[in-house]
């Protein structure tokens, strides 16, 4: 009987010293709301549709986008046991802090605890004792069957070293180190450390859950636009200006610019408004190229039913020091003679 005892103080001393009890929090000082994004990985074989439903995402589109899914995939679309799902989801700043607003929701079933609901069922992205303070519960153990309880998951809407980014909760998987987690999402390991306010790399914490900013495509979308900050982060795309409007973002394209064009989809309402730029015959997505200048029509944010559209002009010569262009990039095409 006294060696089981030991056996479990050892058990529950290795799970106080593995877990951290209390996430440091994501600081987030601007907003007041933007998106935010966490990794999720399912410990079970689960569909798209179960992990939708569980976090709350009201948009299937926007689930889709942020894990690069082609926008035909179904809901019912099977994933094995431990596979990682980016989550989107909305974030609010309070108190130098940011959390997620009044969702995800989870319902209590019978025999859940609610250390089982942070470490199991959201795999970590909250510990027990966030959810316990943002539901005012006073007794961590005594919690109904049917009861609601708001998942504070963490997130920001700072930008980084004067730049717009993508902030994304990634939960530390044991043996990890912070240079192989930079190296993995394409960040420098000192903003990492910085942002995480990490001062020795070692102390890193497994099943922490850390802030890595993504970087984001630049765009011109205005900030009176229904979408603003519109930020994309690489190999992402979405829906929006009540999906009249796709836009993608891709490291590989244009010096990380976003790309919109129109979706070809009518919102249920009607019909998608004009989104022809002012004073040109081209539509957002659409550009003309004259010699070593190329103007592009692109997206520019929504109100109601207008889309804001901005002529964008830019030089796509690759041509040599400033003394040879002229004689050199003469071709109609912007190609240089040989």
């Amino acid at each position: 009987m006294g060696s089981a005892t030991l056996l479990l103080a050892l058990s529950l001393l290795s799970v106080l010293i593995t877990v951290p009890t209390v996430q440091a929090g994501f600081k987030c000082s601007s907003g007041p709301t933007c998106n935010a994004l966490v990794g999720y990985v399912s410990p079970n074989r689960t569909t798209l549709s179960a992990i939708q439903t569980l976090f709350g995402v009201t948009d299937f589109q926007a689930l889709l986008g942020v894990n690069s899914y082609p926008s035909s995939t179904s809901r019912n679309l099977t994933l094995a046991a431990q596979s990682k799902v980016v989550i989107p989801f909305p974030c609010n700043c309070s108190n130098g802090t940011g959390t997620s607003g009044d969702r995800p929701v989870y319902t209590v079933v019978k025999d859940d605890g609610l250390y089982h609901i942070a470490a199991e069922v959201f795999s970590r992205l909250v510990t027990y004792q966030e959810i316990q303070a943002a539901n005012n519960i006073s007794n961590p153990d005594l919690i109904e069957v049917g009861q609601e309880l708001r998942i504070p998951l963490p997130c920001s809407c700072d930008n980084v070293n004067g730049s717009a980014v993508v902030h994304y909760g990634h939960v530390v998987e044991p043996e990890s180190s912070t240079e192989a987690i930079a190296q993995e999402y394409g960040v420098s390991e000192e903003i990492l450390l910085e942002l995480n306010g990490i001062t020795d790399p070692k102390s890193l914490q497994a099943y922490a859950v850390l802030d890595v900013p993504l970087k984001a495509c630049t765009s011109v979308v205005r900030e009176d636009s229904f979408d603003y900050p519109f930020l994309l982060s690489n190999g992402t795309y979405a829906y929006t200006a009540n999906n009249c409007v796709m836009c993608q973002c891709h490291s590989s394209n244009n010096n990380w610019t976003l790309q919109c064009e129109k979706s070809g989809i009518n919102p249920s309402n009607g019909t998608c408004p004009s989104m022809q730029c002012e004073g040109s015959d081209l539509s957002i997505g659409n550009s003309t190229t004259a010699a070593c200048n190329r103007t592009t029509c692109a997206y520019a944010g929504y109100t109601n039913q207008t889309v804001f559209t901005a002529l964008i002009h830019e030089s796509i010569c690759s041509c040599l020091p400033t003394m040879l262009q002229n004689w050199l990039c003469r071709a109609g095409d912007g190609t240089l003679f040989s």
